[in-house]
């Protein structure tokens, strides 16, 4: 047996076509070979893979396709925070689905109604979302025009009941951790202690 050998021999061209094929854990492909009756050594294998990895440079793995809820995040996110693989992304999704680029767009125009405080705009995004008859947004607006009045003023005034909320769900939080265990004079104590 020729010990300066620095390839697996009659069993190089298994080892070239299962490497063609995607396997190129050395290992793996050793085991394959011994059971083919290869007598050498694990190493030698090694170094034979390592010279294919080398002249034959794996590509990138295919970029797997956008979920809806990845598609969703990128709609709702401010632009300015898409890092620029996503927002490039967006934009070829958006190009191929010219109603979903509407719907886009209302999305956006919402988000600055909301953030900028401009309450009084909203019947004119919901005429613009009626005209453009985009479904995922039409129960939307006509469940805004219930109470109009009120989502204004949502959206316009300064004010805002998060305060509120958030010691109702801290009462919540104390009332689940004692279920079962107390009565009202402890949750009473502790929500006091609490505040």
């Amino acid at each position: 047996m020729d010990r300066t050998r620095q390839h697996p021999g009659p069993l190089q061209p298994h080892i070239d076509q299962r490497f063609a094929q995607g396997l190129t854990n050395a290992r793996r492909l050793f085991e394959e070979i011994t059971q083919r009756g290869y007598p050498g050594k694990e190493q030698i294998v090694r170094k034979y893979v390592h010279r294919l990895r080398e002249a034959f440079p794996r590509q990138d793995p295919p970029r797997r396709k956008p979920s809806v809820r990845d598609v969703t995040g990128w709609i709702t996110r401010h632009p300015d925070r898409l890092d620029a693989d996503d927002a490039q992304r967006l934009k070829e999704i958006l190009a191929r689905v010219p109603a979903l680029a509407a719907t886009a767009e209302h999305v956006r125009n919402f988000a600055e109604l909301m953030s900028n405080r401009r309450g009084r705009q909203l019947k004119q995004w919901i005429a613009a979302v009626q005209s453009d008859q985009a479904p995922a947004l039409a129960a939307f607006a006509t469940g805004l025009l219930t109470d109009l009045d009120a989502v204004v003023a949502g959206l316009s005034l300064r004010y805002s009941s998060g305060a509120v909320e958030g010691h109702n769900n801290k009462i919540k939080m104390l009332k689940r951790q004692m279920f079962g265990r107390a009565g009202f004079d402890l949750l009473r104590l502790r929500v006091l202690h609490a505040a």
